[in-house]
This record gives structure tokens, sequence and C-alpha cells, in this order.
């Protein structure tokens, strides 16, 4: 039995849903290509604001990858939505 203040959704034994509690702003950053590895690439972001590294499938490029290459992406901030 369900009551006004359950956070679960739907019938017993259903998933609760988690959703972010901010409206999304994407933020556009640009950064430079430190790593190329065979699946994967590594980018120091700048405004030293740190390096990320990410699949390679997820780049958009008509030329091989290579270190020293700039990069541009946009990119919203992370929120934890589990306790």
């Amino acid at each position: 039995m369900q009551t006004h203040n359950d956070t679960r959704s739907g019938e017993l034994g259903e998933p609760e849903k988690k959703t972010p509690k901010f409206i999304d702003k994407v933020n556009y950053y640009e950064g430079i290509i430190t790593e190329v590895h065979d699946g994967s690439v590594a980018l120091d972001i700048k405004g030293r604001l740190g390096s990320i590294r990410i699949p390679k499938r997820m780049i958009i490029s008509d030329y091989e990858l290579k270190v020293g290459q700039e990069v541009a992406f946009n990119m919203s901030f992370i929120e934890q939505i589990s306790k």
C-alpha cells in the first residue's frame, strides 16, 4: 500500500525513478588531446579545469586523432542522484 509520502513509483517491486533536481545548463569547453590509445582519448581541459578520458567512439572527427590537437565539447554539471 502506498501513502502520499511513499517515494516509490508504480507497483511493488518497481524501482524508484531517480531524476536530477536542477535544470540542465550546458557549457562549452575546449581542450587539448594528451593521449591517444586504441579505445580511448585523454584530454586536458583548458582553463586549468582538469582532464578527462573518454572512449574514442564519442569523438566526431574527419581526421586521425593525434596528441596536441584541439577539441571542443559541450558538457553539463554532474549531479549525484543517490544517497
